[in-house]
């Protein structure tokens, strides 16, 4: 049934993409007019890990997600702000009680206290500016679970993070959250692409496995980890995943918000594209 409701979901925001009103593709067109290598090099910045594995390693193991042109396209036009198309904050919940009576699906970040999650919420709105995502170099930010509408198309939630100073209500807050909201579609697991996967962010994975929830692994701050130790986190991953987990995504999500803003003075596309290829 969950999989039909994403296959539905699926084509609902194709065809919300290619009935409304074109958008301004600022990004992508500038993006290419770029040579073709440097063009590729900005859209898959990552496909050269693959030539630092060893000859013994099995390379099937190493796989990332690189959508196509097309897919971007969407996902660029789905979280574009119009008129007909308004992506606003919506409201917060400190409590499940408290949680908006909204109809459309959802979709929620989760993570550890100072993974990136909000830098990379305000990635994906990065074509919305009219939203304020707040972002904090505190760890424990975010209090409450704060939601934002993206047109009709769905909701996205704003989690509390978890281990260091995360709220003394957590997981009265957030437990009930997945395992009560009949509207959850998906769930993105964030993990710091530098400490790797840590204790608590097991925790959420065996959450998301308990409660049966489609989710998948984000790998953040990208940017800051050495090729070689990303290689190897993303092998690692790649094996957690197969052997580990049954309803996770497989494969992970690598994104950064300031690998492409340092290139092209634009916001990275990737938080997009990941989250577009679930819609």
């Amino acid at each position: 049934m969950r999989l039909q409701i994403l296959l539905r979901l699926n084509n609902w925001v194709w065809m919300i993409g290619s009935t409304r009103q074109a958008h301004e593709l600022a990004t992508l067109r500038r993006v290419s007019l770029l040579p073709e290598k440097k063009r590729l090099a900005l859209l898959y910045p990552f496909s050269s890990l693959e030539a630092h594995l060893s000859r013994q390693v099995d390379k099937t193991r190493f796989q990332l997600y690189q959508p196509a042109l097309e897919a971007l396209e969407l996902a660029e036009r789905l979280f574009t702000s119009s008129p007909k198309h308004q992506i606003v904050y919506s409201s917060s919940a400190v409590r499940i009680d408290h949680l908006p009576d909204l109809t459309q699906p959802e979709v929620c970040f989760i993570g550890r206290s100072n993974v990136g999650k909000s830098s990379l919420i305000r990635a994906l709105f990065a074509l919305a500016p009219e939203v304020e995502v707040r972002v904090s170099k505190t760890p424990g930010h975010t209090k409450k679970l704060n939601f934002f509408t993206v047109g009709k198309a769905f909701t996205l939630v704003d989690m509390p993070g978890y281990g260091y100073r995360a709220p003394e209500d957590f997981v009265d807050m957030v437990e009930p959250y997945l395992q009560e909201r009949k509207n959850l579609m998906m769930t993105f697991v964030l993990v710091d692409g530098v400490a790797g996967l840590q204790k608590f962010d097991l925790v959420a994975v065996e959450m998301c496995e308990e409660f049966g929830l489609p989710y998948a692994l984000v790998v953040t701050k990208i940017d800051k980890t050495r090729q070689g130790t990303l290689l190897s986190l993303v092998l690692n991953l790649h094996d957690f995943i197969k052997d580990k987990t049954s309803t996770c995504f497989p494969q992970p999500f690598l994104v950064s918000c300031r690998l492409l803003s340092s290139r092209l003075g634009q916001e990275d596309e990737s938080p997009r594209q990941g989250l577009n290829a679930w819609l």
